[in-house]
């Protein structure tokens, strides 16, 4: 039984709308995609309908190959912003990628706040170039990552509804971890767009400035500074962990590779002796597959 048919999917224009959230993810979420995997068959497509609706919002907003303005692109992502919220809120929607996403929500409840507030973060990169401090970059933070690991919590499902609360806390925190590894990575992808997301503050605690991220070469100051960035990510996934083991048993192995592969990303940067300038840290097809592999056979004896 194909993935859409064991979700109860047969309509044929939101089986379509479904298999393109399913494509964008397996072109351009390759980890995350993976991770997917090791969900049960009907599961698979609610959380491929939420990636797509965030990807097509950052390709908006992130294409370096647009020829739009950043007020032509605010332009649009506000209008397609807009017609996606109140789609929710009727509960139908004819876009090819918001069919699936009204879909999913309606069938698990998923707050609308919580698109509300991925959709003003993906507003923010296109007006915010820097943030002064981490409880500023927060509130991007919480919008682009934290409430993704929120929706998918909706979808995924506790063990008892009694702990819920407890894992919307480790949802977050997994989800900011994610994120901050991805920022770490990518400060020079982000320069390239004019954008840094490492805390003003922090940085000028090692001496840092804009300035020297600019001129792209590593130096002691920058390389301390990303060791700090790093113990974050590894003390937010440290602490977001324990709520893995309050989701339904079908998902936790999903999430443990997710945690692994995503807060990964900072061992390939020590790897690479920090030099986030030159080379791109990512995690090996040996290493996905070190841990996507037993992982399945894991999650195989929970469906």
């Amino acid at each position: 039984m194909d993935e859409l048919t064991a979700a109860g999917i047969t309509d044929s224009k939101l089986r379509a709308s479904y298999s393109e959230c399913k494509r964008l993810n397996a072109l351009h979420g390759k980890t995350y995609y993976l991770a997917t995997l090791l969900l049960p068959k009907e599961k698979r497509p609610h959380v491929h309908a939420l990636y797509g609706f965030a990807r097509y919002a950052d390709e908006i907003v992130d294409d370096l190959n647009s020829e739009l303005s950043d007020i032509e692109k605010s332009d649009l992502l506000s209008k397609w912003s807009d017609q996606v919220l109140a789609e929710i809120k009727v509960g139908s929607s004819k876009d090819p990628i918001a069919a699936a996403l009204v879909d999913t929500v309606n069938k698990f409840e998923i707050p609308i706040s919580y698109f509300e507030a991925f959709l003003h973060s993906m507003k923010m990169d296109l007006t915010v170039t820097e943030y002064h401090s981490y409880e500023d970059l927060y509130e991007y933070v919480y919008g682009s990552a934290a409430v993704i690991g929120l929706q998918m919590l909706c979808v995924l499902g506790t063990t008892s509804p009694s702990q819920i609360e407890q894992a919307k806390i480790a949802a977050e925190k997994l989800g900011v971890a994610f994120q901050l590894a991805n920022f770490i990575r990518d400060v020079g992808e982000d320069l390239d767009r004019g954008r840094v997301y490492l805390p003003v503050m922090e940085l000028q605690s090692h001496g840092v400035t804009r300035e020297m991220l600019e001129n792209k070469v590593l130096t002691p100051e920058i390389k301390n500074a990303l060791k700090d960035q790093i113990a974050r990510v590894r003390k937010l996934q440290q602490e977001g962990a324990p709520g893995i083991n309050l989701l339904n048993q079908v998902a936790r192995e999903c999430i443990k590779a997710a945690s692994e592969l995503y807060c990964g990303i900072v061992d390939e940067v020590e790897k690479i002796d920090y030099q986030i300038f030159d080379k791109r840290a990512k995690t090996s097809l040996y290493r996905r597959m070190k841990v996507a592999a037993p992982a399945l056979v894991r999650a195989k004896l929970f469906k």
